[in-house]
């Protein structure tokens, strides 16, 4: 044969093949330790021969009952609006339902002087009462320094800024 006729019948076969044959195809990649000749030792065969089982999941936790979050009464939107209109400052909401039986909503607020805290209670009793609630509670009027007003469900405290800050029932509640 030409070199010619070498060249071309070569041609056809894939690179790097060797000249007698086809290249076998290639074999799967071998682990180091089989490949450098080191044996593995039996109880690493042990471990990797055995199976190993997930561990059991835990049984399902029972759904903790969230509480739904209860839509604000009819009086709290009435009481804060009526505290809003009287310009009534620093107004916090707390939620007493799993905290305590004297009501499910506290709401403290301040009043600038005496006067402005009176009037504040005032308002606020004269709304809930045109509203139609009766049993309204009132505390604290005569004084001027702390009023509570006491509707059964909400509980509604109006103080002068050194009183509250002092007491800070709000802290403890929230608490």
């Amino acid at each position: 044969m030409t070199s010619r006729t070498k060249s071309r019948s070569s041609a056809g076969k894939r690179p790097g093949a060797a000249k007698g044959g086809s290249k076998k195809p290639a074999s799967p990649k071998r682990s180091k330790a089989s490949s450098s000749g080191n044996k593995v030792s039996p109880r690493a065969l042990a471990k990797a021969s055995v199976k190993a089982t997930p561990a059991p999941k835990p049984a399902p936790k029972p759904a903790a009952k969230a509480k739904p979050k209860a839509p604000e009464s009819k009086w709290l939107k009435l009481i804060l609006n009526s505290l809003s209109e009287m310009k009534a400052e620093d107004t916090v909401v707390i939620d007493l339902s799993d905290k305590s039986s004297i009501g499910d909503t506290m709401v403290v607020t301040t009043g600038r002087s005496n006067v402005h805290l009176a009037s504040i209670a005032d308002r606020v009793v004269k709304d809930l009462k045109a509203a139609g609630m009766t049993g309204i509670a009132v505390e604290g009027l005569r004084q001027g320094d702390w009023v509570v007003i006491d509707t059964g469900s909400v509980l509604v405290h109006v103080f002068r800024p050194e009183v509250r800050a002092f007491y800070a029932i709000e802290k403890m509640w929230s608490a």
